[in-house]
């Protein structure tokens, strides 16, 4: 009998999506490609037990060798990997998932990124790796070697791109000096293939404060003083975990661009956004704000009531009560137009 083209490939793809993962088996193990590997059924010594792989038994054959409790792959690819099962009659006595260790050519460089928004105990790690369908990350030392001990975590979100985003915590004191390095692992499986990879760094490295709040700007003589709070995101007290911002500033005469690490700018500007980091460590600078438009004319600062989108300054008791001059005879002569076309 002789099937079209098209049901042939329909059939590989169901066989090959059969045996995807998108999690880890709770009993797995990763050998080497070409090489053997021995597994042991979790049985008495007189037990007379039986294997199956993916469901279906097994006998001495090519590439499976019995020998009571233990059964043997040799030449490992990816036609003898799967579930192995052992079972004494009808009872499953234990489960091993046997996985191929990716190949050098596969495995791919930094494939994750992580932040922490402040010192406090959490931080963000992205996975950017494409087509694994199952990853996990483990912090410290027991994940490291693979313990048994090692607390895995799955990913909390998958992003718009593809990536995956992990939430992790660690236990080190904000307050103290930084001495010892974060050791991430991550696992990845990708074809029955695991790709493993960690990496070490200091909390203090990955450290990128969100984007700092601009709280007002106020008018000093001829300059513009810029008052800036941090994220609400950021470490407490702000007197300990201090923040160094840096202002851009767009002039509005020519255009032209400058920046200042003071808070203190010329007035004569049309927009400006801030930026932060850590004052101490100089960590990653934050995102830039949103540009907000900075009103300092008189008949500009009567009008500057957007705070979100401008940067007003706190009107004097004189420009105060001038603007609400200027509003009273508005509205005067609104009523008094008004009167004389109704006439």
């Amino acid at each position: 009998m002789t099937f079209p083209v098209w049901t042939f490939g329909l059939l590989m793809i169901s066989l090959t999506g059969a045996h995807e993962l998108n999690h880890f088996p709770e009993n797995f193990a990763v050998a080497n490609r070409n090489e053997n590997y021995t597994l042991t059924c979790n049985s008495k010594p007189d037990d007379i037990v039986t294997w199956k792989l993916n469901g279906d038994p097994l006998e001495d054959e090519e590439n499976v060798e019995l020998n009571g409790q233990n059964l043997t792959v040799s030449d490992i690819g990816t036609p003898n990997l799967g579930d192995y099962s052992c079972w004494r009659g009808e009872e499953m006595l234990s489960s091993t998932y046997l996985l191929l260790k990716a190949d050098e050519e596969d495995t791919i460089d930094s494939p994750i990124n992580c932040r922490a928004k402040s010192y406090d105990c959490n931080f963000n790690c992205t996975w950017t790796g494409k087509g694994y369908t199952a990853v996990r990350l483990g912090l410290g030392h027991n994940c490291s070697k693979s313990s048994e001990s090692c607390q895995w975590i799955s990913s909390s979100r998958r992003l718009a791109e593809g990536e995956l985003q992990f939430e992790m915590s660690h236990n080190l004191s904000p307050y103290a000096e930084e001495s010892t390095m974060l050791e991430l692992t991550a696992e990845a499986i990708r074809e029955q293939s695991v790709f493993r990879t960690s990496k070490r760094f200091y909390l203090r490295d990955i450290v990128q404060p969100d984007s700092p709040q601009i709280v007002k700007c106020e008018l000093v003589n001829e300059d513009v003083n810029v008052t800036i709070a941090p994220p609400s995101t950021w470490s407490a007290p702000y007197s300990f975990f201090s923040l160094e911002h840096q202002i851009e500033y767009v002039l509005r005469d020519d255009g032209q661009t400058g920046h200042s690490s003071s808070t203190l700018i010329p007035k004569k500007i049309s927009k400006l956004r801030v930026r932060s980091r850590d004052s101490l460590v100089l960590s990653n600078w934050s995102q830039w704000t949103p540009w907000k438009n900075v009103k300092t004319g008189k008949h500009r600062l009567c009008r500057c009531k957007k705070t979100e989108k401008y940067c007003c300054p706190e009107l004097s008791p004189e420009v105060f009560n001038d603007c609400k001059e200027e509003k009273r005879k508005r509205k005067k002569h609104a009523n008094s137009s008004w009167k004389y076309y109704s006439q």
